[in-house]
């Protein structure tokens, strides 16, 4: 392939992607979260694959690249979905503060 259609599917590419992220509603972000990950994760084997083909020449520095910055977006992924879903667990009252307000309820008779 000529440079001119690696750079119009990459631009693309980019519009595609600028669309649909922001046509995506509040409430299905957490799940866009995890498609993204899984995203990353594939390119991650295909940098894998890409860098074993050729030796450990430019591709394979490249690829390394790839595999590196692939991997922070995944973790960093991870850390953002799980404080997200952590957002909407509910919160348990902790032993004290339920004895309390049992005891100011009663009047403190037992």
């Amino acid at each position: 392939m000529d440079f001119i259609s690696i750079l119009s599917i990459f631009v693309m590419a980019c519009f595609v992607g600028y669309y649909v992220v922001w046509s995506v509603t509040p409430a299905l972000h957490t799940p866009l979260m995890a498609v993204t990950n899984a995203i990353s994760s594939v390119i991650i084997v295909g940098a894998l694959v890409a860098g074993a083909a050729k030796g450990f020449g430019a591709s394979g520095w490249l690829g390394l690249g790839a595999v590196v910055l692939a991997s922070v977006n995944i973790f960093g992924g991870f850390a953002v979905t799980e404080r997200m879903l952590a957002m909407y667990k509910k919160k348990e009252k902790s032993a004290t503060k339920t004895a309390a307000a049992t005891a100011a309820k009663d009047g403190g008779n037992h």
